[in-house]
């Protein structure tokens, strides 16, 4: 079965909203989904992939170095810079980079071919995932199912942007900047807390139990199977204006402010939430930066704030570890105690529609959404 267009998958507003707030801002870090297995997972993320914008590359660098910055280039890259020479370029899509359960250390982080190098008298870096990975996104299916040093290997670069690679007194440093992406089935295992809370971001997916939307869901593999071509031209404008918008909110992103007042408000829900450590306020507040990019805007507003906080703190762990991920409606509480406001969460779930979700909505009459 192949896969349908990224906007064409019914509900996961969530995951949605956090595959685009990172394709805005990939600093932000890495996104841990979490469910069950068969509720679209994986194929969204490959659908996601699809939609963001080309980049030029150097053509001949197995890193896929950004030909206009000598500060992120690899060490090979900035020594041919350094000799004069003119760096071939080339348009490539973002790849994904899958990493297989039973992958081992060589294969994730790359290797010194000592013997060719000594052979050749040049340095041969055979590269490993995270090189490929470079500038693109790493996915990995089932994280909890990899070696813990693994795992932290990946999130070591995930974090710093730049991986090294040390044996028998040679050593080789390249950019490791890439969108993580991991995916885990909580019933098969679950992620040491260390690791956990070192993903940016996590999302809850469930299966939908709805009739309508499960309905909704057949319908439209049905349709895709039996016309890829038509199906795909059908939901191709609203792609456009996906990738469009990214695009718009990447440029704008450095514009975005953020007053006084959000990074207290941030910080005030972290603690009344008992949340470990000081990543989960960066990110929340990084999050709704990119929100407000998204929409187009160059200040952060509460709803970005909430959405930003929901996005950072889902999986974190809280008091020490004593205690589970804060739920929706923990954070919904403390976001309006913070505010001075008495707690009406239900009552503003149920009329928060943001602008970020009408994006999706009024494709509804064209092509029966269901989100």
């Amino acid at each position: 079965m192949g896969l349908l267009p990224f906007p064409a998958y019914v509900g996961l507003d969530n995951l949605k909203r956090a595959l685009l707030v990172l394709a805005v801002d990939p600093s932000i870090g890495g996104l841990l989904i979490v469910g069950p297995k068969g509720t679209g997972k994986s194929s969204i993320v490959r659908s996601f992939a699809r939609l963001l914008p080309t980049t030029e590359v150097v053509a001949d660098c197995p890193f896929r170095c950004d030909p206009k910055n000598y500060d992120s280039m690899c060490d090979v890259c900035k020594a041919r810079v350094e000799r004069g020479e003119k760096l071939p370029i080339a348009l490539t899509q973002m790849p994904v980079v899958e990493l297989p359960i039973g992958a081992t250390e060589d294969v994730v982080l790359g290797t010194i071919n000592i013997e060719r190098t000594l052979k050749e008298g040049r340095l041969v870096f055979e590269p490993g995932l995270l090189g490929r990975a470079n500038r693109g996104i790493l996915y990995i299916d089932e994280v909890n199912l990899l070696p813990d040093h693994i795992v932290d290997s990946i999130l070591d670069a995930a974090a710093s942007g730049w991986h090294t690679v040390a044996r028998e007194g040679i050593t080789l440093r390249h950019p490791a900047r890439f969108i993580l992406i991991g995916t885990m089935n909580p019933e098969e295992g679950e992620l040491r807390p260390q690791l956990l809370d070192r993903f940016a971001v996590g999302v809850h997916v469930d299966t939908i139990r709805d009739p309508k939307l499960r309905a909704e869901i057949v319908r439209r593999n049905v349709e895709y199977e039996r016309d890829p071509k038509g199906f795909e031209e059908k939901w191709r404008p609203i792609e456009e204006e996906i990738r469009g918008r990214i695009l718009r909110a990447r440029q704008l992103l450095p514009e975005v402010e953020v007053d006084d007042s959000i990074y207290e408000l941030v910080a005030k829900v972290c603690a009344r939430l008992e949340v470990d450590g000081y990543r989960p306020d960066i990110v929340a507040v990084k999050v709704a930066r990119a929100l407000a990019a998204l929409e187009g805007r160059t200040s952060v507003s509460e709803e970005d704030v909430q959405a930003g906080l929901e996005l950072a703190l889902s999986h974190r762990t809280r008091a020490e570890g004593l205690k589970p991920p804060p739920t929706s409606e923990e954070i919904r509480t403390a976001l309006s105690e913070a505010l001075g406001r008495r707690p009406a969460g239900q009552r503003e779930e149920q009329a928060d529609k943001r602008p970020f979700d009408k994006f999706f909505h009024k494709w509804a009459p064209l092509h029966k959404q269901a989100f």
